[in-house]
């Protein structure tokens, strides 16, 4: 028998064994009814939407890397004299925290990169997080009906936040002790029970004797364990819910218009996944981050100087050193405000904002309909400025996390840097507020007189008078449609009937509706396209059929 056929028959073979497998399997679970189900879904092709995969992927890294490391890490602070064979080190007492991490950074075969790896990757999942957030927060993608998929996206911040400091914290070096310092200081400033908190936390006086296995657990078993849910919550309800997509033409609030899963979506994204990887690759092998055997082990009695968080919780740091000294003695009890406000309450109120603005804004603008079109930022002046309010904020207290770095940089004392960032603290999100709107109505207008006037084509025309004129043409077909394609709502009218207390709730309603719809620049629309934009842009029907998904690229 030839070599040809027999390569012929082991592939018949091969083919009949998958098929018989694969029927076993589809008899005890609905794996044709999935595969149907996941072929014809339509997957978004604007690059804005990998930012999400690209969060994905880093996760991904993170639990590859973290199991390495697992293998080689040792939780435990039982102090011994280093014997390793970091020099500068050898003989001074460590935990066993912070000399398996020093084992792994110069003992373990690949052990520094796969550490810097995972540090990488965590900085760029929550950096993907933070980005993905804004993106559905200045294209309106929170509204209905995903405000349940908001709300586990923000539950995702969150969380991806406490396992970066717990991650963080777990070297014992004396960066990562500073940190642990602070947070032990966070949780003591709750008020009555917060000393009683901090003993439980740290097994006694701080620094303790059990934070680091504890900070372990958390890290390697409970976050992950809730990431990963929450992670999968996040991505049944996205396809359950569909993607929304650009108004293009061929884009309604009616369909979802994107690529198909095989074999666009599939070699895309797995493209990407191969590119996160060896960026975070490459990164860990140039660029140096986190080495913990210049800092030493943690001394209770120390402090490293510069010593600065990830990035990630650097606005708690900010908060503060920006919060003046104040505290109050009430029944015997000391209420630290320069810690319980910056430290707990600020982003108290910061993230419980963020979790209620859709129900917020959903309130103040009586819209109950389904949204799938994506607003342009500039349709919204009201909702972006508040959006480059909070950035601006939170570049502030950022910049405030290092102002002895910045004193020291630019020889100024830190009492001024401290009080010129109190007033930007203050004033810059106001200002950003108001220059953001008036972008986005200035690039509104611009709008309109693209439609009423055309596109410049860079010719000059000179009339038989000497007037002297550009040329204009036509806006092609596509960037009308885009242009036009905005949902119109009208701020509401409330009739103030009633007692006092619903008098008062109706006219704050009101003033908020006011204050996210009003500021609109009218665009020039014929009768028949302001139809036509109407139609394109109502809500599915509730008793029609949704209009079935088409994975043809628009």
């Amino acid at each position: 028998m030839s070599l040809r056929r027999r390569r012929e028959q082991g592939r018949a073979r091969t083919g009949e064994a998958a098929l018989r497998a694969f029927t076993a399997a589809d008899g005890r679970l609905p794996l044709a009814e999935l595969a149907r189900v996941a072929l014809r879904k339509a997957f978004p092709d604007h690059w804005s939407f990998l930012l999400g995969e690209l969060a994905l992927y880093a996760f991904v890294v993170l639990l590859l890397t973290g199991v390495y490391l697992t293998l080689f890490f040792d939780p435990s602070m039982v102090e011994s004299a280093y014997t390793g064979p970091y020099a500068p080190l050898r003989g001074q007492l460590m935990t066993q925290a912070y000399t398996t991490t020093l084992r792994i950074s110069f003992e373990v075969r690949g052990g520094l990169l796969i550490r810097q790896v995972h540090h990488w990757a965590a900085l760029v999942f929550v950096a993907a997080l933070a980005v993905h957030m804004l993106r559905v927060f200045f294209t309106g993608a929170f509204r209905k009906p995903r405000e349940a998929n908001w709300a586990v996206g923000v539950s995702l911040f969150v969380l991806a936040l406490l396992e970066g400091f717990a991650g963080y914290s777990l070297p014992d070096d004396l960066l990562s002790g500073t940190g642990l310092r602070t947070a032990a200081t966070i949780v003591g400033s709750v008020p009555v029970v917060g000393t009683y908190l901090e003993m439980a936390l740290f097994g006694g006086q701080f620094p303790g004797h059990v934070v680091i296995p504890r900070l372990y657990v958390l890290h390697v078993l409970l976050a992950p364990a809730l990431l990963v849910a929450l992670l999968t919550v996040h991505l049944l309800l996205v396809f359950y819910l569909k993607h929304t997509h650009w108004a293009v033409p061929g884009r309604t609030n009616r369909n979802a218009v994107g690529q198909p899963m095989v074999p666009q979506f599939v070699t895309k994204s797995t493209g990407l996944f191969l590119l996160v990887f060896a960026t975070l690759t490459v990164l860990a092998a140039v660029a140096q981050v986190n080495p913990v055997w210049n800092s030493g082990p943690y001394r209770a009695d120390q402090v490293s100087a510069g010593s600065q968080p990830d990035w990630y919780v650097g606005f708690l740091e900010g908060a503060l050193r920006l919060m003046p000294a104040w505290d109050t003695v009430v029944a015997g009890h000391t209420v630290m405000w320069n810690v319980l406000l910056p430290a707990l309450v600020l982003p108290g109120l910061l993230f419980t904002g963020l979790l209620c603005y859709p129900l917020i804004e959903k309130w103040a603008t009586g819209d109950h309909d389904e949204h799938h079109l994506c607003d342009r930022p500039r349709n919204r002046p009201v909702r972006t400025g508040l959006g480059v309010a909070g950035i601006t904020a939170y570049a502030v207290l950022l910049l405030a996390g290092g102002n002895d770095v910045i004193a020291f940089v630019f020889r100024m004392s830190v009492e001024t840097i401290t009080w010129v960032l109190r007033v930007a603290l203050v004033l810059g999100p106001l200002l950003a507020f108001a220059v953001t709107r008036r972008v986005c109505l200035a690039l509104q207008a611009a709008d309109r007189r693209r439609l009423t006037e055309g596109e410049e084509t860079r010719r000059v025309h000179q009339a038989v008078h000497g007037e002297i004129s550009g040329r204009h043409r036509p806006v092609p077909p596509a960037v009308r449609y885009r242009l036009l394609m905005r949902e119109e709502q009208e701020p509401l009218e409330l009739p103030e009937r009633g007692p006092v207390p619903r008098r008062l709730r109706l006219r704050l309603r009101a003033a908020l509706s006011r204050f996210l719809l009003t500021d609109r620049v009218e665009l020039p629309a014929r009768a028949e396209e302001r139809a036509a934009v109407a139609a394109r842009t109502a809500p599915p029907a509730r008793t029609a059929p949704e209009e079935p998904e088409d994975s043809r690229t628009a």
